[in-house]
C-alpha cells in the first residue's frame, strides 16, 4: 500500500481501501509518484544498514520496500491487505526470498512478538483508522533493541484537498482509496502512548528538483509533501 497519487477528493468516488488498492494493483508501478521519489531520496539514511536483519514490511504493497531491502541481505516478512497487490509483488524477481501475507492492517498482526530488528511502514498511515492500535502492534512487533521506520503523506496535503487516487482505466472514473484525517501530532503521541521513543521526524518540501522529475509536483512547489519518522523502544 504505497506510492499513492494525490487530487482533489470531491471528484473521485470514494471505495474500501482494500477494494481500492485491489483495482489499482495491475497499473500501480506505473505511475508518476513524487511522493515516493521524495521519500526515497530521505529515507535511507533511517534504515541503515539491513544485512543479516528480520524486517517487518507493514503494508508492503507491490513489494517497493520489501524485495529491495532483501536483495540487500535482509528476511523480509511482508503484510498487506490488498490481495492482488500481493500477487504483483510475487510476481517480480526476487519474491521467493520475502514471505509476503495477506492480512487485514486493522487487526493484530500475524507475526511474533519482539520478532523483528527493523519494522518499516511506508505510505500506510493515513489508511489506519485506529492509529494507537496500529502503532501499539509495531511496538510488539519490534525486538527491544530494533527500530521502527515510518514514512506516509504530509498531513498539509489534506489542506490541498489531496488523497490517493488512481483513474479507473475502463471507466476513466478517479478512484480513491479510502484515507483518514490525522495530523503530525496525531502519530507522534499515538508512538508515545505506544510506549515508543521518537528517535527522528522530519518533513520535507517539494523543491525545484523534484518538481523537474515529477510533473505532478509541481503544483506543489514549497509545500510539505512526505513525513518521516523513527522510533524505538525506551531502553534502560
Amino acid at each position: 500500500m504505497q506510492q499513492a497519487r494525490y487530487f482533489d477528493v470531491s471528484t473521485a468516488q470514494i471505495v474500501p481501501t482494500q477494494e481500492g488498492y485491489d483495482r489499482w494493483a495491475e497499473f500501480y508501478d506505473g505511475d508518476d509518484n513524487p511522493l515516493v521519489t521524495l521519500e526515497e531520496q530521505h529515507i535511507e539514511p533511517l534504515l541503515g544498514e539491513v544485512r543479516g536483519l528480520k524486517l517487518a514490511d507493514i503494508g508492503c504493497g507491490t513489494g517497493r520496500q520489501a524485495l529491495r531491502l532483501a536483495a540487500r541481505g535482509a528476511h523480509v516478512t511482508g503484510l498487506d491487505f490488498s490481495k492482488a497487490m500481493l500477487e504483483k509483488a510475487g510476481s517480480k524477481p526476487g519474491a521467493k526470498t520475502v514471505t509476503f501475507i495477506q492480512h487485514d492492517l486493522t487487526q493484530p498482526f500475524p507475526l511474533e512478538t519482539d520478532g523483528f530488528d527493523l519494522v518499516l511502514s511506508c505510505l500506510v498511515l493515513d489508511h489506519i483508522p485506529d492509529l494507537d492500535s496500529f502503532f501499539s502492534e509495531l511496538a510488539r512487533l519490534c525486538r527491544p533493541t530494533g527500530a521502527i521506520v515510518l514514512s506516509v503523506m504530509h498531513p498539509a496535503m489534506e489542506l490541498r484537498g489531496a488523497q490517493a487516487r488512481f483513474i479507473d482505466p475502463e471507466t476513466g472514473r478517479r478512484i480513491g482509496p479510502a484515507s483518514h484525517s490525522h495530523q503530525v501530532s496525531d502519530y507522534v503521541m499515538a508512538s508515545l502512548r505506544a510506549g515508543l521513543r521518537l528517535d527522528h521526524i522530519s518533513e520535507h518540501i517539494v523543491d525545484d528538483q523534484l518538481a523537474e522529475k515529477s510533473e505532478r509536483a509541481k503544483k506543489y512547489l514549497g509545500w510539505p509533501l512526505l513525513l518521516l519518522m523513527k522510533n524505538s523502544h525506551f531502553r534502560s
